[in-house]
This record gives C-alpha cells, structure tokens and sequence, in this order.
C-alpha cells in the first residue's frame, strides 16, 4: 500500500517505519528541510531501541522515504496518516491547528477517493469537525478514520509490530475494510482489531492515558500516607497489586508523570470536561497530585540543607521522564532543576540518553557528565531522578569515597533502605523508611 506520513515527530517516525517494515511504500513528511535531510541518510532524532536499525533497512530497501514536499508525498497515496503534534493551550486544551492545516493541505494536494487517518490524540469531536472542514473544501471523497497510538516510549517499536489492540474509529465501513488490511500482518497472532464509532476511538485514546495516569497518582498519594504512618509503599504495593483486579503495572511511586502525553492528555481530557460541564474532580486531583508530589520531594532536599542550597554542589543521576527514552518533555527531573538554580544550587548532571537535549534547553548553567559517578566527585547529595537500568546496582563504595557527603534522594525506589543505612549512607526514598545515619551510626526515624 502507498502511504504518507504527515509528521516525524515520535508518533509518525515510529509509525511510518513500522509500516514499512510490513512491506507497505512510505513517504514521512516534515516541514522542517534540515530534518527531513538527516532522516535520508539514517540520522534519527530520537532514542528509541531498535528503531534506527529498522530505518535504515526500510530506507535501503527503498520503502521509506522522506520528503518536505507534502503535495508531492501525498499525490499518490491510498491512505494518508496525519501525526502531527497537539500540544496544551494555557487552559489545557489541545491546540489542534497542525491538525486542521495537514488537513486542508492533503485536501488541496490530492485528488480522488483518499483515507485520511487522525493518528494525533485530538479531542472528542475533532475527526468530525475535519469532516465538515473537508466538505467546506468540495473534498467529499476524503473519509476521515480515527486510529490513536498507544505506543510505550522506550518500548514503540515492539508495541508498533505486536500491538495488544488496533483501535479503528470509522463510520464508512470501506474504510474500516482497508484500515483492518493495513494492520493485519501486525495481526497474525490474534490480536485484537477493535472497530468503533469515530468519537468513541478519540475518547479511548485520553481515558486510556488518564486512567494510567491516575494509578500514578494514587500510588503516589499512598506514598505519602505511608510515608508520615511509618507504612512501607512498596511492601503495600507488593500487597496490592498480587489482587489480578489491579494488577503490578503502573503501581510504583516516585516524582509522578511526565513525558508527552499524560501530563497533556489529563488536562485535555480536563478541559473536555468544562466543555460539557462535567465535573471532573478525579481527573484535576491525578493532576494536582502529580504536581505535588515533585513539590514534595524538593522539599525533603531543601529541609535536608535547612532550605539553603547555595553554593551546594548537587548530583543529578537521570533527566528524562523515564529510562529507554531521550524524551525530557514534563521530565520531574526538570521541575527539581529548576528550583534548585534558582537556590542557587551547583548541579553535576548525568543522563545515558537526555543529556544532550537538557544541555540544548540550560547550557552552561549546568555541568553535563559523560559518565555516571563523574558528578559524584564532591557532591553533597545524589538526587536520582529517573530510573535507568544502570542505576540499579552502583559501587557504593566507590559512590561514598566521591562523594563529600553520602546523602542519596531516590525519587524512584531504586535501593533498600536498610541496606543502604548499613553501607553507610543517608538515603531518602518515596513512601518508604528514610535511613539516616548520624555519626557514622544507621538510624531509622520513629514513626510520627
């Protein structure tokens, strides 16, 4: 099948080389020349596993291409998938004019019968009102179908190949037909094709993400209880989630939600809400929560320091919102950095993955690392802020003689407390009890 891709950001990139994996012809378009240019020659710009080897085989192979020219990429195209961004408006709802421009563009470039498929998470509504946009333009031959993504970031490529589900919203049976053509080699396991009307496959997408995300926030409002009760979160996690009705994934507390789709996508859902006048009260306290919980954390490190870190020489292991990605966007370790410069705090950071894109956004104002313990050297406190595999099992050793204190702010669980208090390290964790050790003897606080 010959497809265009509108947009490369992570959702198209994914999605078109993917699709072209399948044996299907795809053309990937950007506006932007520069990065269309490093795409032809196999330059990703994203950190995904697994997906520069697959573009650059589909690039070989002469099934995926890349272009700025949209009206040319999409002339010929049988179907043509818009990825472009939504990101949030001040009062939390989805910008949608990329959506609405790569719209009117494909209606003026093409001509003829044609498959446009929203794979941008856009509100409930949205598919519709392009409907009436298209028919504004004369273009009645252009059916509009709704296929959100629920891609993993750090795991896209395998979620891509081997989905758990396709959901399809459409309401011209034809073209649900070709969109169930499309994923079937995807399909072969028997994975679930789900066909639905257009708004309730836009809805799936948001209540999909708000749903994971409020299991966030409860564990990590638990956390907190658990935390001033002298309870243990992840002995309560461990609990819980053995009961199959809620299940081990997206249980863990830590600095709460980021990346480029939760944070956004409870606000949109929010904003749909005052749309409608419903009340959304669970929903805004997922998102209060979330906020809070990073607040929360940087106050445990400032009464750490009796609220004066000037001068502090502070490292930071992990930036991005979560392991196998370079995605910084909402990243918890970004809120903490940034109040911290602004108490005037010295921070040695080191990410395997993010530190490049962290560097494009605060440049000299941090010192960039290219090896984990090189920020210890000195440090007053380790804050880890994302947890990456090679976090996991540290030489402590080697961590305690770098460092000037050993003081560790976990916001991701990554060590025992009692073990740490034996290597002899003051170590502050989410909902769990803190190990402090004074005069090289381990204590654990009293429960209030």
């Amino acid at each position: 099948m010959n497809l265009g891709i509108i947009g490369t950001g992570y959702v198209g990139l994914v999605t078109g080389t993917c699709l072209a994996e399948m044996g299907n012809t795809v053309t990937c378009v950007d506006i932007d020349q520069a990065k269309v240019a490093e795409l032809r020659q196999g330059q990703v710009p994203i950190y995904e596993p697994g997906l520069k080897e697959l573009m650059e085989n589909n690039i070989q192979e002469g099934r995926l291409h890349f272009s700025a020219d949209l009206a040319a990429s999409v002339q010929k195209a049988r179907l043509v998938m818009i990825a472009v961004g939504t990101p949030s408006k001040e009062d939390g709802s989805a910008d949608l004019s990329a959506v609405f421009s790569a719209t009117e563009e494909v209606a003026r470039a093409t001509r003829g019968p044609l498959v446009l498929v929203v794979k941008s998470t856009v509100p409930v509504g949205t598919c519709r009102q392009l409907s009436a946009r298209l028919e504004e333009l004369g273009r009645t031959d252009i059916v509009v179908v709704s296929n959100p993504e629920f891609l993993k970031q750090g795991d896209a490529v395998n979620d891509f190949l081997k989905p758990e589900r396709v959901v399809i919203g459409a309401d011209d049976p034809q073209a649900a037909q070709l969109m169930q053509e499309l994923y079937s080699p995807f399909l072969r396991t028997g994975n679930r094709v789900i066909v639905m009307d257009i708004p309730s496959a836009e809805m799936t997408k948001y209540v999909a993400n708000a749903f994971l995300a409020t299991k966030i926030s409860f564990m990590n409002e638990v956390s907190r209880l658990c935390q001033l009760s002298g309870a243990d979160v992840e002995m309560v996690r461990a609990g819980i989630s053995s009961d199959s009705r809620i299940g081990e994934k997206f249980m863990f507390p830590g600095l709460g939600f980021g990346g480029s789709c939760f944070p956004k996508d409870v606000k949109a859902l929010i904003q749909v809400g005052r749309q409608l006048q419903v009340e959304t009260s669970i929903l805004e306290a997922v998102d209060r929560v979330n906020q809070r919980q990073r607040e929360y954390f940087l106050e445990r490190v400032l009464n750490h320091f009796g609220g004066d870190v000037r001068q502090r020489h502070l490292a930071f292991w992990g930036l991005s919102f979560k392991p196998r990605t370079d995605d910084i966007r909402e990243a918890p370790a970004l809120f903490l950095i940034d109040r911290l410069l602004e108490g005037g705090a010295h921070l040695h950071v080191f990410d395997p993955r993010a530190a490049s894109r962290v560097e494009a956004l605060y440049g000299d104002r941090l010192t960039y690392h290219p090896q984990a313990y090189l920020p210890l050297e000195g440090a007053e406190a380790l804050i880890i802020a994302t947890e990456w595999n090679e976090f996991r099992r540290p030489d402590f050793d080697r961590m305690r003689r770098l460092m000037a204190q050993p003081v560790i702010f976990d916001g991701r669980n990554l060590f025992e407390p009692d073990r740490m208090s034996q290597r002899g390290f003051t170590y502050f964790c989410v909902g769990r009890p803190d190990s402090i050790v004074l005069n090289g003897l381990a204590q654990q606080p009293a429960s209030p």
